[in-house]
């Protein structure tokens, strides 16, 4: 039997708005299913039903895109804010693909907090999304992160041992020092799981503030030259690399 999941959440698999829109399009009986008003959003639904209509256009799938972006610092992942603060979607507003077309509703992978910068990969591929945001499967992520102090040799060591937190044992796959002044250094900290704010936690639990943190690289795509706020699509090696897929 073909898997069933929530109308809106199959709209949303299938890449054409996000998971809360969807849902808002069916309350508003703006769906049809088999020619029928479907009004709850969690009404079941198989993933590769070909008749699911939005105010007479049939659903299909969105054609697969994969993007980064360089995400500024003060801009918060998600959609909308509750607060009605900036979220990173600011800087896709009026974005189009090469034949002019509107760029289609893609969703985070991963998240970079309020405070971070750097590179914030989308896609409207869910298990794509998947794969490259799990521990399990997915690359190893290299942050560049300035702190105020400048740690010794003995503390690198600590932070890849790891330390308790919370309940949570939180430790770098490496860490290095880039570069020191007299109070203050970059660090260059790869994790290959990504606890929320685990570098900003482990950092303090070691007593060391973090001044700046940057994400330059997921796996062997780097942030590279992309200007602050700006994004390109992925390269399609770039995307197979990401996936774990070789030619």
């Amino acid at each position: 039997m073909t898997p069933r999941h929530g109308l809106a959440r199959v709209l949303s698999k299938r890449g054409i708005c996000s998971r809360t829109e969807a849902a808002a399009l069916v309350r508003a009986g703006r769906v049809r299913v088999g020619g029928r008003v479907i009004l709850d959003p969690e009404h079941p639904t198989a993933l590769d039903r070909d008749d699911i209509v939005i105010e007479g256009t049939v659903a299909r799938a969105a054609a697969p895109l994969y993007l980064m972006l360089n995400k500024p610092r003060g801009l918060v992942t998600t959609v909308r804010d509750e607060q009605g603060r900036d979220t990173v979607y600011r800087c896709l507003e009026g974005a189009t693909l090469p034949d002019g077309t509107s760029l289609p509703w893609m969703a985070p992978v991963g998240r970079l907090d309020k405070a971070s910068e750097g590179l914030l990969l989308f896609t409207n591929d869910p298990a794509w999304a998947a794969h490259v945001a799990s521990p399990e499967t997915g690359p190893a992520k290299t942050y560049h992160v300035q702190v105020d102090c400048v740690p010794d040799a003995d503390v690198l060591a600590s932070l890849e041992q790891g330390v308790d937190v919370d309940g949570d044992r939180l430790s770098a796959a490496r860490a290095s020092l880039l570069r020191h002044g007299a109070r203050n250094a970059w660090l260059e900290v790869v994790l290959d799981e990504g606890r929320n704010r685990q570098i900003r936690r482990l950092l303090a639990a070691h007593g060391i503030g973090v001044l700046r943190l940057v994400r330059v690289a997921i796996g062997p795509v780097t942030l590279g030259t992309l200007p602050k706020g700006g994004w390109r699509m992925l390269a399609d090696g770039e995307v197979d690399a990401l996936a774990g897929r070789t030619s």
